[in-house]
């Protein structure tokens, strides 16, 4: 089992529902993880939704706590677990979207030439981001649906990461896919680069799927966005998948330790 990287001794972090969140806004998380060189050690980015902290504290999901456990970055995605975390335990946690830090890296931080690997997203996808961005060394691999049942195609998806040496290798295949295959890239112990685990984030980069309209993600109610446009999908991720962090958060102000924080602070709202 390889080492987990350590983060910069000056990025504070806040442990929230059993998860260390980096206090990195979107430009501090991107050139946090900008400024590693190429050819580092491979180390994995997570972006905690409220469906990713019910997976760890409710369905408590053995792999995707030891994924969360090693992972070498941890940004805020939710806007709902960060309104939990601040009215509940006084917590200002920066809110860093996985779209949000994608897009910061490509419009501030990869250089045309740099080696990207991209496990999941389409052709289209390929072709409009080599476009929009001047990409030169681009290499994809799109495993086919239901791929995760099945080890062969998992395993096709590790090596070919093994194979594509990369500074930035993006897993794009859902959650808790993306999490499941960075793990077993990780635990090889010998492949390099940053691996981001960030949803649809290159599809809203490129245009093939359309984000909330601005004042919904400023409210924090992107999710509602979702819902409208996409009922027959989100009603299951929302009602199902999400809103048992609600629970979670209950539990956790009744017993902190038990999630891994400190006693809330009682001037908190």
């Amino acid at each position: 089992m390889p080492q987990k990287i350590a983060l910069p001794p000056d990025v504070k972090t806040v442990m929230f529902l059993n998860v260390p969140f980096a206090c990195l806004d979107v430009a501090g998380a991107a050139a946090l993880i900008a400024a590693r060189p190429p050819g580092a050690p491979f180390a994995y980015v997570v972006t905690p939704n409220a469906a990713n902290l019910t997976r760890i504290n409710e369905l408590k999901d053995p792999v995707f706590i030891e994924i969360y456990e090693n992972a070498w970055l941890h940004t805020m995605d939710g806007a709902v677990p960060r309104a939990l975390a601040r009215q509940l335990f006084g917590l200002d946690i920066p809110r860093t979207p996985g779209s949000d830090l994608t897009e910061a890296l490509f419009e501030h931080h990869i250089k045309p030439d740099d080696a990207i690997t991209i496990i999941g997203g389409s052709e289209e996808m390929l072709e409009r981001l080599k476009a929009r961005y001047h990409l030169t060394n681009v290499a994809m691999w799109v495993p086919p649906m239901g791929f995760i049942n099945r080890p062969d195609e998992v395993e096709r998806c590790v090596r070919f990461v093994l194979d594509h040496p990369a500074r930035y290798v993006f897993f794009v295949t859902g959650s808790p896919r993306s999490e499941y295959v960075t793990r077993l890239v990780w635990q090889r112990g010998t492949a390099v680069g940053t691996g981001l685990c960030v949803g649809n984030s290159l599809n809203f980069l490129t245009g093939l799927s359309t984000r909330a309209p601005l004042i919904y993600r400023r409210l924090g109610v992107e999710w509602l966005h979702r819902l409208v446009t996409d009922p027959k999908i989100q009603v299951k991720r929302i009602f199902v998948d999400s809103l048992p962090v609600l629970l979670a958060a209950a539990k956790a102000r009744l017993n902190p330790a038990a999630y891994g924080m400190a006693t809330p602070d009682k001037t908190a709202p």
